[in-house]
């Protein structure tokens, strides 16, 4: 998750396999054995038919120019990221993205941008920003927001849970993250509570890459890996099974597309689109595909009431 502006993205699991849980980190974009070493097939926009009574609610400059322009952080797998040709963009955000366009009519141009430069230059570089951005209050007084994805973080163990982890206690186990992110943060807290309780210890397992969380987590190293959700949810389908989700997601979130504040007749339109998609399960299908439809919503909200 992506929540404050000026957090820049984190990084990879499988050749850019990129893991940003709401917080800075360092990009990794090697792959290990485990990691599966590709990316999902492309959305093919062409499957998706224009919408003409949705089309119709675009400002006449979007219409003149048939163009959606898109600015992202391509550091963000499952999200948003590089794929194994070594420059282009892939991920279901920008599958989404290239969907909401085929909708509206309009040819998809999606940049890989400074996340932090991103909402500042909505409206005016870039019609819409599409890049995990968590809804929050302080986004919503800069930027119309359309919402489009739930995320959080997650356990992850060995399928089959061969320990036996209890999700509502982990201490005495090893745990892995991935350095820089709030899981990071938050395994210190966890550690605080186990040794207040008088329970074992935590065994942190810190790495600079996700892949090495991953990694580790398959070998046996780690009991526990803890990540973001659309990590988890990823580097299951990414290791062929060989890990799964413990318990549920938790500390969750809405994402939203950023759209400029002055421009209610194009977020307008985008809500609409993203509404179409839901309700014809084209949206779905774009999830199912980077192993994310966990984070499926069911209604495309613009500016949705967040604390």
């Amino acid at each position: 998750m992506r929540r404050l502006p000026a957090l820049t993205a984190l990084t990879a699991l499988v050749a850019t396999f990129a893991l940003t849980a709401c917080t800075d980190a360092s990009t990794d974009s090697s792959a290990s054995p485990t990691d599966g070493g590709s990316s999902a097939a492309s959305f093919d926009p062409s499957t998706i038919a224009k919408d003409e009574t949705i089309a119709a609610m675009l400002p006449a400059d979007v219409v003149e120019a048939g163009l959606l322009t898109v600015g992202t952080n391509a550091t963000y797998a499952p999200a948003e990221f590089i794929g194994d040709d070594g420059k282009t963009i892939v991920g279901y955000d920008v599958d989404l993205a290239k969907a909401v366009g085929a909708v509206l009519g309009l040819d998809v141009e999606v940049t890989n941008a400074d996340f932090a430069s991103i909402i500042p230059a909505i409206g005016s570089k870039y019609d819409i920003g599409v890049s995990g951005f968590t809804i929050t209050p302080e986004r919503l007084s800069e930027v119309n927001m359309v919402s489009y994805f739930r995320a959080g973080e997650a356990f992850a163990v060995a399928q089959g849970n061969p320990k036996d982890v209890d999700p509502t206690d982990v201490c005495g186990l090893s745990i892995a993250v991935q350095t820089g992110t709030v899981e990071d943060e938050a395994l210190d807290g966890l550690m605080a509570d186990c040794e207040a309780a008088g329970k074992p210890d935590i065994t942190p397992l810190r790495y600079a890459s996700q892949a090495d969380v991953t990694t580790n987590l398959v070998g046996g190293k780690a009991d526990v890996m803890y990540a973001d959700s659309q990590v988890v949810a990823y580097a299951v389908t990414q290791t062929g099974g060989q890990i799964e989700q413990l318990g549920d997601i938790f500390a969750d979130s809405l994402h939203g597309i950023a759209i400029a504040k002055d421009d209610t007749a194009l977020a307008q339109a985008v809500q609409a689109a993203v509404q179409k998609l839901i309700d014809d399960s084209d949206y779905t299908t774009i999830l199912d595909a980077w192993g994310n439809a966990s984070g499926a919503v069911t209604t495309a909200e613009l500016n949705p009431v967040v604390s």
